[in-house]
């Protein structure tokens, strides 16, 4: 049987991996597959694909291509979730920040340099026409429970992070909502190591084949918004809506889409140079 480790965040975009291990699906190709959370998103997951600890992952797809132009040796092999990921921009109940405005030159409060939350912010600066050079500043918090105890104490000004994610601690009163703000591309790939690619493509070719059955036929399992419901900690009706944006793809990101994504990252300062399609993308 041969072993494979994959990596991808605690929320509900990955319940389907969840469904596929607990039915022990993998085995029936001789696979066994391993999943370890990464409450640190991104960032984290970038660095533990460069030091091997895992060997695939569900990441977000600015993170994973500035990653692997700075040298991470790795290719994305299909779309995951094709639908943008909405973050919501937080702030602590008891601040005084009210609007976008307010938060021009304030600190966001990050998971890590390299992370979505680094990512987004500056996509968000982009979106209200701030300075990027003067009116970003960061604070590093480490994961959603770093942004939970650090905002109402002053350790960073805002958070963003994933909107349905966050939604019970705006239930709760920890946070509150100034905007939402949307990933203009396909929010989540799925990553694997070079090495891994080379010596085993058909084993990762029925790992996705598994997946991709499971993600087509998602929102058709019966009280799947329950499940969610109950697993996430999240309300029946937030389920529900975030059912109703979400696809899933079986697809891997075409020329048009990488350039576009490059583009946008390139403006940002956030790559240094535009990798060929080839350096990014490996073709199943």
């Amino acid at each position: 049987m041969k072993n494979f480790k994959i990596g991808g965040v605690p929320e509900h975009f990955n319940l389907p991996w969840y469904l596929t291990l607990r039915d022990k699906s993998y085995h029936e190709k001789d696979i066994n597959l391993r999943w370890h959370d990464f409450f640190g998103g991104t960032g984290q997951m970038c660095k533990a694909l460069r030091d091997k600890e895992i060997d695939m992952a569900v990441i977000l797809t600015e993170g994973i291509i500035r990653d692997i132009i700075d040298g991470n040796e790795c290719k994305i092999v299909q779309i995951y979730t094709k639908s943008p990921l909405v973050w919501g921009i937080h702030v602590a109940n008891n601040s005084s920040y009210k609007s976008i405005n307010d938060l021009k030159g304030k600190k966001a409060a990050i998971s890590r340099y390299g992370s979505g939350s680094h990512l987004m912010a500056y996509v968000n600066a982009e979106n209200n026409n701030w300075d990027t050079k003067k009116d970003l500043d960061f604070e590093v918090i480490k994961n959603l429970d770093g942004a939970v105890l650090g905002l109402p104490n002053g350790i960073g000004d805002y958070f963003m992070w994933e909107k349905f994610t966050t939604k019970p601690f705006v239930d709760n009163g920890t946070f509150r909502v100034i905007d939402h703000c949307p990933t203009p591309w396909p929010c989540f790939v799925i990553a694997v190591r070079n090495e891994v690619l080379q010596e085993n493509e058909d084993a990762i070719k029925d790992i996705l084949e598994i997946i991709n059955t499971t993600t087509e036929e998602f929102k058709m399992i019966p009280s799947i918004d329950k499940m969610i419901a109950h697993r996430y900690d999240q309300k029946l009706e937030d389920v529900q809506e975030w059912l109703s944006i979400t696809e899933w793809s079986q697809e891997n990101l075409d020329q048009k889409t990488v350039a576009k994504i490059q583009n946008r990252l390139l403006e940002l300062d956030i790559i240094s140079r535009k990798a060929s399609y080839e350096e990014l993308i490996y073709s199943l």
